[in-house]
């Protein structure tokens, strides 16, 4: 097995600052470390666990069917609503899947299909034998 010390997602958007804003000002992530200098400049957010990297640019959107983010949070009619206070367009609002889970969607500015999902106490993904 591979020792593996850290790892993170990279996305290369393309709007490089419209996405910087949606990530830090729209879902409220905070700002591991930025790099480079000017409008260019690459910015890692922590993301709970892991850590999302904006740098770089695409003339492309990404395929929306192969690529898509799942972002946890205590409480989804929460962070729906706060979302939305800060601009954000809810595809779907907040719902209980036949699999137990409460899931809405969202889009990034690319159109990248964004899960925000809230595990409820009694689901057994919160439990490990």
């Amino acid at each position: 097995m591979v020792n593996v010390l850290s790892s993170r997602i990279i996305l290369r958007p393309t709007n490089l600052e419209r996405s910087r804003s949606f990530y830090r000002d729209v879902l409220g992530l905070a700002i591991y470390r930025e790099f480079g200098s000017g409008p260019q400049r690459g910015t890692v957010f922590f993301l709970g666990g892991g850590l999302l990297e904006l740098s770089g640019h695409s003339e492309q959107r990404p395929e929306p069917a192969a690529t898509q983010l799942w972002i946890q949070v205590p409480d989804a009619a929460a962070a729906q609503e706060e979302l939305a206070e800060r601009g954000a367009t809810i595809v779907r609002e907040p719902r209980q899947e036949p699999w137990g889970l409460i899931e809405m969607h969202l889009h990034d500015p690319d159109g990248l299909l964004l899960y925000v999902v809230e595990v409820p106490e009694d689901h057994p993904i919160r439990y490990r034998p």
